[in-house]
């Protein structure tokens, strides 16, 4: 069984409280979750405006799929987020 694990830093230069943040944050886990079918959560930067922390996490029995998943999800993240990526990791267990 292979889990992988997607590390996202994203800085919203255009947010301008938590109320924003978070509705941008919701947008973009409700898209993924629905679109992929992976688990989601914020990990860092609760109470910052302007920059959050999340993890995307997906397993299977082989690599390639659980990368190529990651892969598609940081796309659509590079794409379709009103924010900027500072940075981007990909981990397996």
């Amino acid at each position: 069984m292979v889990i992988g694990f997607l590390f996202l830093e994203i800085y919203f230069p255009y947010s301008h409280s938590l109320k924003e943040k978070r509705k941008i944050l919701k947008s973009f886990k409700d898209r993924i979750k629905n679109k992929f079918n992976v688990a989601f959560a914020e990990l860092d930067y609760h109470d910052k405006w302007q920059r959050t922390r999340i993890g995307v996490v997906t397993l299977n029995t082989h690599k390639k799929p659980v990368d190529s998943l990651l892969n598609k999800i940081r796309a659509d993240a590079e794409e379709n987020i009103d924010g900027e990526i500072i940075d981007s990791q990909i981990h397996y267990f």
